[in-house]
């Protein structure tokens, strides 16, 4: 079970490379691990295991966080009512690619965090609101999904993971809080 002393934390120098992609057919220890970082999420959600083993919650975890340089994303993003209990997105993606985007751009109103990083960091984090994702699933099948607000953001947070991009590279140095007029704030 992947716990927080799996994730590397800022500074480490993986988090700051380019992943490899992904040899498909997908091996064991590819499928096993992309198994094991969609269970942290599924854990790290849940009250009861979150605290019995002391982990952060997440809806996005990068292999590249395990220090592992191999381009794998799982994501678990919850559903936002109470009735529905399916999760908006639940996947984990091998080799994604953003073969599109919107000029439209969004930022999350909060900013955004990381289980890599321990602090806070304020700013807002402009990304686009809507992309186009390829990938291949578990099963090595292949997917084109469009994705908008907030679960585009949660994807390009992990892709900029495999590519060694952290969150506040993002974030304007001299003015964090600036964001240009048309810029969707989402909650």
């Amino acid at each position: 079970m992947i716990t927080m002393d799996d994730i590397i934390r800022e500074g480490h120098p993986t988090l700051r490379e380019v992943a490899k992609e992904v040899e498909l057919p997908l091996s064991e220890e590819d499928i096993e691990l992309g198994k094991r970082m969609q269970e942290f999420l599924k854990n790290s959600q849940d009250p009861e295991l979150a605290e019995k083993y002391k982990l952060r919650g997440g809806v996005g975890l990068a292999a590249p966080q395990l220090n592992i340089s191999k381009r794998i994303i799982a994501i678990e993003i919850p559903s936002q009512s109470e009735e529905d209990t399916e999760p908006l997105l639940s996947t984990v993606m091998y080799n994604p690619k953003i073969v599109s985007h919107s000029v439209q751009q969004a930022a999350l109103e909060e900013g955004e965090g990381c289980l890599s990083v321990d602090r806070p960091v304020p700013g807002y984090v402009i990304r686009n609101a809507r992309i186009t994702v390829t990938y291949h699933d578990i099963n090595g099948e292949e997917h084109k999904i469009r994705l908008k607000n907030y679960m585009a953001i949660v994807v390009q947070h992990e892709i900029d993971h495999i590519n060694g991009i952290m969150f506040y590279d993002h974030i304007n140095e001299e003015h964090p809080n600036y964001a240009p007029d048309d810029v969707i704030f989402i909650q």
